[in-house]
């Protein structure tokens, strides 16, 4: 898979001129790449397209110019974008009450290891879950964790073909599946080998 490099960025300036027409292109883009899992879960698959808007908008946001900066920003989300033997998602958890998120997210310790895709006519596949840091306590899980899906070639080949994906959480405090829609199968399709 393409990874993010620094001659592709576009500058400041440039970013500024365009950044209108290349939010609409990106937020287009993502529809086709998030899975609601019941009404409080969903999964945000990252690709380049994503990252690459992801990086411009922090560059933009804390207007870094200098080559180190842009550097660091390329390297904390280049392992965002998958390797083509994988799915890497976002996961947030949202609750409209800040109250009810609060109490969800005590209940919903270990969260993201009971979330799942499964290709049809394979065993469900659970994430690798938060490789960056810790993002669970005692008390309370986060609202965001980052997962990476390993897929193994006859998987990868089944859904080039067009099998089917399902998604879910089977946890204790939130249980739900979703069938992927096939604009998202297509979209987690091409991030293949």
């Amino acid at each position: 898979m393409k990874k993010l490099i620094k001659e592709e960025l576009y500058s400041l300036e440039e970013y500024s001129t365009m950044r209108p027409e290349f939010r609409k292109k990106i937020r287009a883009h993502k529809e086709n790449r998030i899975v609601k899992i019941g009404d409080n879960v969903s999964l945000h698959f990252e690709d380049y397209q994503t990252m690459l808007y992801q990086v411009q908008e922090m560059l933009r946001a804390e207007k870094v110019f200098e080559a180190d900066g842009i550097m660091e920003e390329i390297n904390s989300y280049n392992p965002l974008i998958p390797d083509g033997k994988n799915w890497k998602a976002t996961m947030m958890i949202q609750f409209d009450e800040v109250s009810d998120r609060k109490a969800a997210l005590a209940q919903m310790i270990g969260i993201e290891r009971a979330t799942w895709v499964q290709i049809d006519g394979f065993e469900k596949v659970h994430p690798i879950a938060n490789e960056d840091i810790a993002r669970e306590t005692e008390e309370k899980t986060s609202s965001v964790h980052f997962l990476r899906f390993e897929l193994n070639e006859g998987m990868a080949s089944a859904v080039k073909k067009g099998a089917s994906i399902s998604a879910g959480v089977n946890h204790p405090a939130y249980q739900h599946n979703v069938v992927v829609s096939d604009n998202c199968r297509h979209s987690l399709a091409s991030d293949l080998d």
